[in-house]
């Protein structure tokens, strides 16, 4: 299926890995143009969480695109933490991260794209912003709020063209998870297990059986981004093989 982004100018953050390499690869295989944003890495670094990140940002798709019809916030990060170890700086850094680099980069961009009539917002965030984990709160609690903010950005915008969507994963085998010293890891510690039965607990916890794929949950994202749901605005898709058992 033509998706429709050919030429399309992307903007990814989190993009040097996992998810959102993932997204920034399947964007531009449907053609389009993408400015892959990240901490460290080799294409625009920039850390999110600067408080001028978003007009940076959107004047360096400006400047190699000449416009901006896609952003999508996947910047992101957790660590296994019980309630009680977790400290107000840990509190602050996720809500800097989940619900105010989202929201200035949204702030910056979605004016520029209702100028022109059109564009899609695809905010990455967890099936746990949906049903809490007790594996780290401050995580969970700031991906609700994310959640929230992006129904108020598709309130504000969507009579202008400007289409905002979330996208909530359940567990996937990023390295965020996988990679020596992951979520994997921190969970074995913490309960006492192995890594492979912090692994197997987690996937008898969906219903598929399985953690999700990098490239599952990029390929509805970036549906998301595509004229082809010209339709879908402040909804919030679970790509998180059944593990939240609601409807909605």
């Amino acid at each position: 299926m033509d998706l429709g982004l050919n030429d399309k100018a992307c903007i990814v953050t989190g993009a040097s890995r996992g998810i959102g390499a993932a997204t920034a690869r399947l964007l531009e295989e449907e053609g389009a143009r993408v400015l892959r944003v990240a901490r460290s890495g080799d294409d625009f670094a920039c850390d999110v969480t600067d408080p001028d990140a978003g007009e940076r940002i959107l004047a360096e798709c400006l400047d190699r695109f000449g416009g901006v019809d896609v952003l999508v916030n996947n910047a992101g990060t957790s660590r296994a933490a019980p309630l009680e170890d977790l400290t107000e700086n840990d509190w602050r850094e996720q809500w800097e991260l989940n619900v105010m680099a989202p929201m200035r980069l949204m702030k910056a961009i979605a004016p520029r794209m209702a100028e022109a009539g059109d564009g899609r917002i695809v905010n990455v965030t967890s099936s746990s912003g949906k049903r809490p984990s007790p594996r780290n709160v401050a995580y969970s609690v700031t991906k609700a709020a994310q959640l929230s903010l992006s129904r108020v950005f598709a309130d504000r915008w969507a009579d202008q063209g400007v289409l905002v969507n979330a996208v909530a994963p359940g567990p996937v085998a990023t390295p965020l998870w996988l990679a020596d010293g992951g979520l994997a890891d921190q969970s074995a510690e913490q309960a006492g297990i192995t890594r492979d039965e912090a692994l197997e607990q987690a996937a008898a916890k969906i219903p598929l059986g399985r953690m999700g794929e990098e490239d599952e949950i990029a390929a509805v994202i970036v549906f998301l981004c595509s004229p082809r749901a010209s339709n879908v605005t402040g909804a919030a898709w679970a790509v998180d093989g059944g593990a939240v058992q609601l409807m909605f």
